[in-house]
């Protein structure tokens, strides 16, 4: 596939695969019914908060884009706590129904081609549940626009599979399909994909599942990064694993957090305690629980010192 055809691809998945009904529209809001998407797509489903809130509390800054926002409220939730954040997404319908409070802040745009936004904009990029919505061909140009755009830091949530230096290992469960994960498990531990389209999960409609084309391994997305210009700093990612379990999200985000090399590195936990509690009561953060898979993964990756140190409890 040459690079055109890609980005052309591209633009044809996001008119087709993120529209209406990929964020709920004429769903049966009590089910997914089979088919890849939200059931409805709200500042809750999202997990919004808890995005805005870590990003907030572990990374000094005072400007964010959001790559990959849909209707924008990891904006608004981050704007909320008085950072200017901005946010961008391929999806014209997410877009033109942002939420009220970040539609100023929103536009469409496109991060395998380009972003309307000069050199070392931002302190901090976030790329949530976005990349992998991206062909393999295409991912060296995405992160290159992300390096370019960032003088800092960039935390993604990426589905992955593997060893994790950073926390908890991935799997290829659910991102594959059935009757394949036997077999590329077998390969081992050198295999680090990306994984075969062919090989992908589909759903009833025989879509890729969530529009997901580039399913890898921890070590094949670092080297991505890598090579784009960024240092991972998985000493950071363990310091935020443990919250990710407290608030039940650790079996649904592969976590990584990278830095430019110019980033001053300082202390990352840069928020007053009394802050943390306030916010925590404010987006009823306390209130949440982990599920026993989270804390599962949470012991795979760091060990029972985490969840002892964490307090961290299951339900």
């Amino acid at each position: 596939m040459s690079r055109d055809d890609g980005r052309n691809l591209v633009v044809v998945l996001w008119t087709r695969r993120y529209g209406a009904s990929y964020y709920g529209r004429g769903r049966d809001p009590r089910t997914r019914g089979g088919v890849s998407g939200y059931e409805r797509y709200t500042r809750a489903s999202s997990n919004a908060d808890v995005a805005a809130y870590l990003l907030w509390r572990f990374v000094p800054a005072a400007d964010v884009l959001d790559v990959g926002c849909a209707q924008g409220y990891v904006v608004e939730a981050l704007r909320e706590l008085g950072v200017d954040a901005q946010g961008v997404d391929a999806s014209r319908w997410a877009i033109s129904h942002a939420s009220r409070a970040a539609r100023p802040y929103v536009r469409r745009a496109n991060v395998s081609k380009h972003l309307p936004f000069a050199a070392d904009s931002f302190d901090v990029v976030s790329v949530l549940e976005t990349l992998e919505h991206i062909p393999p061909g295409l991912v060296p140009r995405a992160l290159d626009e992300l390096r370019r755009v960032c003088r800092g830091w960039v935390v993604a949530t990426i589905p992955s599979f593997g060893p994790n230096a950073g926390g908890p290992p991935g799997w290829l469960e659910g991102k594959v399909r059935d009757d394949r994960v036997g077999a590329l498990y077998e390969l081992g531990a050198d295999f680090d994909g990306p994984v075969a389209e062919e090989d992908l999960a589909r759903d009833v409609r025989g879509e890729l599942v969530e529009g997901h084309l580039t399913i890898a391994s921890y070590r094949w997305w670092t080297e991505q990064f890598e090579t784009a210009g960024f240092l991972r700093c998985p000493e950071v990612e363990r310091r935020v694993h443990p919250h990710l379990a407290r608030f039940g999200l650790t079996a649904a985000w592969c976590l990584y957090v990278f830095r430019t090399p110019d980033a001053p590195r300082g202390s990352l936990d840069v928020r007053d305690p009394e802050e943390l509690t306030a916010v925590e009561r404010r987006w009823r953060l306390d209130e949440r629980r982990p599920a026993a898979i989270d804390l599962e993964l949470l012991r795979l990756g760091l060990g029972d010192d985490a969840l002892r140190e964490m307090g961290v409890t299951a339900r």
